[in-house]
């Protein structure tokens, strides 16, 4: 039989219990719900990311390894020559290779786009070289449906839909090959600033009080102030909380169209023999632990993302919940007869996982931190780990630790250390943790990489809200 086409779809910020699969009150993801349960489809409802931000979490899913091994987005920002990608290995078993991302962390200024035939890197720079006078015509068209209207303020217009056009217009000039192709694409709507179509967000205007354009006015003001809130300790009214909410499920549920239109594509070229996964690189923070967007804390609200998967009997009949990407990945290249070696993922056709682990730099931690006590003197950095953080997960219990304390929470309440109780539970997960740092936690290079971002990439990632050098 030939080895599937792979379709992987990443979106950006996007939290497991804010989608349908995860029980949320707002049917947000009712496509992605409908592939899940589909026949050959299925829904992990315990599914981790390795990271808590773009880089980290990207590099995990297109090199199967942990962070601390691949060092992109902990220490470094860019993965090092000596490890093999995603890409390049099914490039190795015969596949066409292809990647979409309006993320300047997936892009060549981090190596991550190593190892594909094709790479589309969506900017306002690069927009209409890419997607042609066809796909902008069409957005223009459609840009009250699938944007904000007619207006010049581009940090309101998402690259969603153009994007979702050109992955049509790819994957239908694969068709028909023999040659199989895996395309990966990164959806970045629901990263902030949250101004989806107007459509999306008016069945939930009855659960706030603010109109919608100044809801939407709201949405640009967080996203604007981000940093200083948090500074101030997030001191949000319920109805600005309610607004954020409400723009944040919008943006989900729009993606969902998208992605579900794009299922719908590959439904209709006869593409029988296509995987098609559903992700996210991270979730997103709404005050837990005092944070907004996904910076400093591993908490389940960044942490656990959802995961379907679609036409692979070898991810649909795993016996299990809980799985991170690389276990995935692994999973899917073992089944298309590439080359896994030095991929760290459980090959889910055999075995189960017990725990997650989700690590954290301190670069990017100190930066941030740093930041906050300048907006605001009196905030409270030392409540948070500094140094390197690893967050091991089970079903019952989350234990964090950094080379300055370790903790351990008894879920779902991540604010209670209960170590004290729970010294068994300790050493085991210590235990653990230290085995997977002594191995596959291990640097795979200690040379520093630092990333070569060009102008627009440094322009696009502070547009994001990023600190940039």
């Amino acid at each position: 039989m030939r080895q599937p086409n792979v379709v992987w779809i990443t979106l950006e910020s996007t939290r497991a219990d804010h989608t349908t699969m995860g029980g949320y009150a707002r049917d947000t993801t009712p496509n992605l719900d409908r592939i899940a349960g589909a026949t050959r489809g299925r829904s992990f409802d315990n599914c981790h990311t390795h990271g808590i931000w773009t880089l980290a979490s990207s590099a995990s899913i297109l090199t199967g390894t942990t962070p601390t091994h691949h060092g992109a987005g902990m220490q470094n920002d860019a993965i090092p020559d000596e490890l093999d990608t995603v890409p390049e290995r099914l490039q190795r078993a015969g596949y066409r290779t292809t990647c979409l991302s309006p993320n300047s962390h997936l892009s060549g200024g981090t190596d991550l786009d190593r190892g594909f035939d094709e790479f589309t890197w969506l900017s306002a720079d690069t927009l209409v070289q890419e997607a042609g006078p066809r796909i902008l015509l069409k957005y223009l068209r459609n840009c009250r449906r699938h944007g904000p209207g007619l207006t010049t303020d581009t940090r309101k217009h998402g690259t969603g839909f153009v994007m979702n056009e050109i992955a049509k217009r790819r994957i239908g000039s694969y068709a028909g090959s023999d040659e199989p192709f895996f395309l990966y694409a990164h959806y970045g709507d629901p990263h902030h600033p949250y101004h989806p179509p107007r459509r999306f967000l008016e069945p939930y205007a009855d659960d706030f009080e603010m109109s919608i354009d100044e809801a939407l006015a709201f949405g640009q003001y967080h996203h604007d102030n981000f940093h200083q809130l948090i500074a101030d300790g997030c001191e949000l009214g319920d109805d600005e909380w309610n607004v954020l909410h409400a723009l944040y499920d919008a943006e989900i549920a729009h993606t969902d169209e998208l992605v579900g239109d794009l299922f719908a594509h590959i439904r209709g070229l006869d593409l029988d023999n296509t995987v098609f996964v559903v992700t996210a690189d991270h979730g997103e923070l709404f005050g837990e632990q005092g944070m907004l967007a996904h910076l400093v804390v591993a908490d389940d609200a960044v942490t656990h993302i959802p995961c379907i998967v679609h036409g692979a009997d070898a991810l649909v009949d795993h016996d299990g919940e809980t799985v991170q990407h690389a276990d995935l990945m692994t999973t899917l290249l073992e089944s298309a007869d590439a080359n896994t070696t030095g991929m760290q993922g459980v090959d889910l056709r055999e075995e189960t996982r017990e725990h997650t682990l989700t690590q954290r730099g301190a670069k990017r931690t100190l930066k941030n931190l740093d930041r906050f006590e300048e907006l605001n003197p009196e905030f409270d950095r030392e409540r948070y780990h500094e140094a390197t953080l690893h967050a091991l997960r089970t079903d019952e219990f989350k234990y964090l630790k950094s080379e300055e304390r370790a903790e351990l929470f008894a879920l779902p309440d991540e604010t209670s250390d209960v170590s004290d109780g729970e010294s068994a539970v300790v050493e085991n997960l210590d235990d653990e943790l230290e085995t997977i740092l002594e191995t596959d936690g291990q640097p795979i290079s200690t040379e520093d990489r630092d990333g070569e971002f060009t102008d627009a990439m440094k322009q696009q990632l502070s547009d994001l809200g990023y600190l940039v050098d």
